[in-house]
């Protein structure tokens, strides 16, 4: 699947309603309300002014995903906060997802990329090793991984 990155500089946050179900919100957040409320999501989960969202499109053009990434220790260090993909994107999309994740990185002038996975999360935690992220540490049923993207840019 070709997946494209369009940045959310408007900070719209209705097409990521209109793709998830109730059900996914816990997947995506589990601390956000359900139903989606796009108020409480600028507020507490991408209120901070260095968040930066993407939505990913499909080769039609449907919006099929989104992540966020938050600024680190410095504007060289992005965390990857939130990804979600519609679930007719996430067979065999893994790689291109993390491709598309460290362009919007190394677009924002990232160095190095982290981000917190949950073990039981197979699919997501093979996808980050698979694309050369390392494991940190593992706390309370979570993976924390980094990639260092200007290893990967020099390789």
């Amino acid at each position: 699947m070709a997946l494209t990155l369009r940045r959310n500089r408007d900070g719209d946050l209705a097409p990521l309603a209109a793709m998830l179900t109730d059900a996914e919100i816990p997947l995506l957040n589990p601390n956000a309300k359900v139903p989606f409320d796009e108020i409480e999501w600028h507020r507490k989960w991408l209120g901070e002014r260095e968040d930066v969202s993407f939505y990913l499109e499909d080769a039609a053009g449907r919006d099929v995903g989104f992540f966020a990434l938050r600024e680190g220790a410095g504007p060289e260090m992005r965390h990857l906060t939130y990804v979600y993909l519609v679930e007719e994107a996430r067979g065999g999309a893994a790689a291109e997802l993390t491709e598309r994740i460290e362009e919007a990185a190394l677009e924002l002038g990232a160095l190095t990329l982290t981000l917190k996975v949950e073990l039981d999360n197979a699919p997501a935690l093979n996808a980050y090793i698979s694309a050369g992220y390392e494991e940190l540490s593992r706390r309370q049923g979570m993976a924390t991984m980094r990639l260092d993207l200007e290893e990967r840019l020099a390789a």
